[in-house]
């Protein structure tokens, strides 16, 4: 690993994807939220802060991926502590699998939402480590609400995506929120206004975060789904859904100590993957020979497989060391050795655990040595389709994302379970000194997007404005590889199809592969470098 290679040859850009800084460092997946971030540290606020403001930004001017109806994760370094913040949401009481007739009630509408945790997150995270008034959090949020911001190319392509689920949602909602007109895409360069939200943040402005879970803002949620025979009730959300304070789950690959979220989340996913590829020499991964890439494939299968093998809630067996044998180095060699020649016939040959959920990420520095990733979301790409009357935000679908068939399963869905996370936030250090922050969006494929991403850095010796644009590839359990299929060569995909994938093949710079939004503290000089995912709307910006 060249150190000076990989922080000398970053490249800023005009367009704010990669960005230089001396004082810190702002990357989230939309301008203003950027800049929401960056206000803060102007202000002299602390990387909580900031990362505060800008995820309450995130959810009025990205309200596809995030949002106060969802629930949120995250990575924290503070004054020299590394923590894993497990803000799951919660199953609410009224919801038993005996009171639904269709798992489809589970993907959208007023039955698909679980108890939302964003706000208990970041009111914890701020009353926690923050240092400006909680008013000042708010503020930009509150502006983007109020005075609008310009729909993007790629929000108008998603309400089109989407517009069919919008319109066949009870109440249509979601689409009197975020249709134009209440029947239509919003067109690109259109100013998006959002009273109702507009009034609700300046609520929870001044009164704090739990004017959100308790008094006349319950009382609508309350009613919004007893007239729409939703689950959630006033009783679930004074029962605020605090975040939980975890010990990271934390490996080594190569020369850089990698710390990530534990079970709920994915993390581990992440780290059996690295543990697994760095049994293999850097340059076999790197030299773009067919074969690296089915040695990877194979070991996003073993490394998915095993997540959804083995699923672990430390709220239901707390007193079991979970990654000790599971991310030791001899199971990983194991995983390694088994690798074939072919596509391994021993894994599922069909995918079980089909996924298409939407989340966001943002990453945040500051000079005084604190960092701190979030990732949140609402699950499926505007969350369950539905809003709550009055108040302007969508609610999210995490009752997807437990299970309904298996009674003994951790993540069974009963009252008060937590949904399992694909979420995988990172901290990393090099030579035990802070050096990065990242994550990504993309459900399932989250973990492979974070593992090109590290490897491409750390054994490709590549800035991180080149490792965010290197084209990616994913490979499910049951053998579906989607690929930027121009950006390989074809001898690289008639290998991969010949050996046993079977190939989804995707557009270059694919929305589907992944965004990452990372921020890095150079260790060779003063500055600070962000970088904001060019397959999306990110942006990256600092002092």
């Amino acid at each position: 690993m060249k150190l000076d290679k990989i922080e000398g040859c970053f490249v800023p850009s005009e367009d704010g994807k990669c960005a230089v800084a001396q004082n810190g460092m702002v990357s989230t997946a939309f301008p203003e939220a950027t800049e929401a971030g960056v206000e803060m540290l102007r202000r002299g606020g602390n990387a909580v802060d900031a990362a505060c403001a800008a995820a309450f930004a995130l959810g009025v001017c990205e309200p596809q991926a995030s949002g106060l109806g969802g629930q949120s994760h995250a990575m924290l370094h503070f004054q020299g502590k590394t923590v894993a913040i497990d803000g799951s949401s919660r199953v609410p009481s009224l919801a038993h699998l005996d009171q639904i007739s269709d798992n489809k009630e589970l993907i959208k509408g007023y039955r698909a939402t679980t108890v939302p945790s964003t706000p208990a997150v970041l009111g914890y995270l701020h009353f926690r480590y923050g240092s400006l008034d909680w008013s000042e959090i708010l503020e930009p949020a509150i502006q983007i609400a109020s005075g609008g911001y310009a729909i993007t190319p790629l929000q108008h392509q998603l309400q089109q995506r989407e517009l069919k689920k919008f319109l066949g949602a009870p109440g249509r909602s979601g689409a009197h929120y975020f249709l134009k007109d209440s029947v239509r895409p919003y067109d690109a360069g259109d100013i998006f206004k959002q009273p109702d939200l507009t009034r609700l943040l300046e609520k929870i402005a001044w009164h704090g975060i739990k004017a959100f879970y308790t008094g006349v803002v319950a009382e609508q949620i309350d009613e919004d789904m007893r007239q729409y025979d939703g689950f959630l009730r006033a009783e679930d959300l004074a029962y605020i859904p605090w975040p939980v304070e975890r010990r990271p789950l934390h490996r080594n690959y190569r020369s850089v100590r990698v710390f990530t979220c534990p079970p709920p989340s994915a993390g581990r996913t992440l780290l059996l993957t690295l543990q697994i590829l760095k049994n293999l020499p850097a340059r076999f991964l790197l030299e773009r020979d067919p074969k690296s890439f089915h040695f990877i494939a194979e070991a996003f299968r073993k490394a998915l497989l095993n997540h959804k093998e083995r699923p672990f809630d430390p709220n239901v067996y707390p007193q079991l060391p979970d990654d000790k044998k599971l991310l030791s180095s001899i199971y990983a060699k194991r995983l390694s050795a088994s690798i074939r020649d072919v596509i391994d016939p021993d894994l599922p040959l069909h995918d079980l655990y089909p996924a298409q959920s939407d989340t966001t990420h943002l990453s945040v520095m500051d000079n005084q040595g604190n960092a701190i990733g979030i990732t949140q979301s609402i699950e499926l790409v505007y969350g369950s389709k539905v809003a709550a009357a009055g108040l302007g935000f969508l609610y999210n679908n995490y009752m997807s994302s437990l299970e309904f068939k298996d009674p003994s399963h951790p993540y069974y869905l009963r009252p008060n379970a937590r949904p399992w996370s694909s979420v995988a936030p990172i901290i990393c250090f090099y030579k035990d000194k802070l050096w990065m922050v990242a994550g990504s969006p993309g459900s399932e494929r989250i973990f492979s997007t974070m593992s090109q991403f590290l490897t491409h850095m750390i054994d490709g010796d590549m800035p991180m404005s080149t490792a965010m644009i290197h084209p990616r590839f994913h490979c499910s359990v049951g053998g579906t590889l989607s690929i930027e299929a121009d950006r390989f060569p074809v001898e690289v995909l008639d290998y991969l199809q010949s050996v046993g994938y079977k190939m989804d093949l995707r557009e270059p710079y694919s929305f589907y592969l992944g965004a990452v939004h990372a921020v890095l503290k150079c260790q060779t000089n003063e500055l600070f470098h962000g970088v904001a995912e060019i397959r999306r709307d990110g942006f990256a910006a600092g002092l």
